[in-house]
């Protein structure tokens, strides 16, 4: 069915993929030769104390798995809800008000995939906005 899109999908990722190789084969030689010019003119004094790890002193704190966690916790929540709200809806039978006998299949699994992504869409954001106002908070307090 899809033959007339895998010849020249295939064709471009082979091409591609060889492109990239040899891409990658001459940047390297590339870097190599610069080294090799600059390395003779540079002495070790001239890179002290630049090439270290970054100094971490003082109270800085990375809010990554706050964002990760409010983020995962609403989808979940919002998988939740998505989850009883759509039983509701098929338990309760309030599609027929709605639509006759012929579209009520349809019917359900549209609802319900609106519901559920509606409501991971909705819940997560409400978790960033959560991790957001309690970073603000944790910063304000730091700034005290």
């Amino acid at each position: 069915m899809m033959d007339f899109i895998m010849v020249p999908l295939t064709t471009g990722i082979v091409f591609a993929a060889i492109y990239g190789l040899f891409e990658l084969f001459v940047r390297r030689k590339e870097r190599l030769a610069i080294i090799e010019k600059i390395g003779d003119k540079l002495d070790a004094s001239a890179f002290e104390g630049k090439l270290g790890l970054p100094s971490y002193k003082g109270n800085h704190i990375s809010f990554s798995s706050l964002k990760a966690g409010c983020l995962l916790t609403g989808i979940g929540l919002g998988l939740l809800v998505g989850f009883l709200i759509s039983t509701v809806l098929a338990v309760g039978g309030g599609d027929d008000l709605f639509l006759s006998d012929g579209w009520r299949g349809w019917y359900r699994s549209d609802v319900a995939g609106t519901v559920y992504g509606a409501s991971v869409l909705l819940f997560g954001g409400i978790g960033l906005l959560v991790s957001f106002v309690i970073e603000m908070n944790m910063k304000k307090k730091e700034n005290k």
